[in-house]
């Protein structure tokens, strides 16, 4: 039985079970592999260097900033689902996410749209700092950000207090993007950028509660103009 065939639901795991379920996740392997593969090439050409630094940790600043503009102006427009070429790409990367927020099927990026979305930014970055080994050192740099983002997110939906006071804030925050309200709180392990676009709220008392929370504008209304969307969950629930 492969790993999607599988039910991942983490009301029902604890952390031990998660890791097990995040190592084993066939993206996160490809980003394993991958990392593991340029960190080869870096060694065998002798390629470290103090001129990879400075890109390296530029690539790990900027991705707050950039999960942040991706998760708000993309994952969450309403323009997507507005086209049958880009309906069923929606539903994978995020719609069946906040329907279902603890299947751990649905939580991790698909790894179609998430590796060159850190291909395209990592790559360019490290070219112009330091050349064909500075975007090997970005790409990297870039594949194990995403990985930590990965685990924490999962963490944020496990039934689970973690000891660790860094992660209790990430995941009460996350959650009440979740359940309270998606217009907010769309950082991942950090919320700075979220304060500084006055998107960040801390209490669920501080925001109404959306009625869109668990359909993401994709209502009815929605559904009669644009029904793709739809049509590929009930044919997925048939099988």
């Amino acid at each position: 039985m492969s790993w999607l065939s599988k039910k991942h639901h983490l009301q029902d795991m604890n952390i031990r079970e998660l890791t097990v379920s995040y190592i084993q996740y066939p993206a996160i392997i490809a980003y394993a592999l991958i990392a593991i593969t340029g960190l080869l090439l870096l060694r065998m050409n002798n390629a470290f260097s103090w001129s990879l630094l400075a890109p390296v940790v530029l690539i790990a600043a900027l991705y707050p900033l950039i999960w942040y503009l991706l998760h708000r102006y993309v994952l969450h427009s309403r323009f997507l689902y507005r086209f049958k070429g880009f309906a069923k790409v929606w539903k994978r990367i995020h719609y069946d996410h906040h329907r279902d927020p603890n299947d751990l099927r649905i939580l991790f990026g698909a790894l179609y749209t998430t590796l060159p979305t850190v291909l395209a930014f990592s790559i360019p970055l490290g070219y112009v700092f330091a050349g064909f080994y500075g975007a090997v050192a970005c790409t990297v740099s870039g594949i194990l950000v995403t990985m930590f983002y990965e685990y924490c997110h999962c963490i944020q939906h496990l039934h689970y207090t973690p000891k660790s006071q860094f992660l209790r804030d990430m995941k009460r925050l996350h959650l009440l993007h979740h359940f309270r309200n998606e217009k907010g709180n769309y950082g991942i392990t950090n919320f700075f950028w979220d304060r500084v676009f006055k998107t960040y709220y801390d209490k669920g008392s501080n925001v109404d509660k959306s009625e869109t929370v668990f359909n993401l504008g994709y209502t009815d209304s929605e559904i009669s103009q644009y029904p793709w969307v739809a049509q590929l969950s009930e044919a997925q629930e048939e099988r």
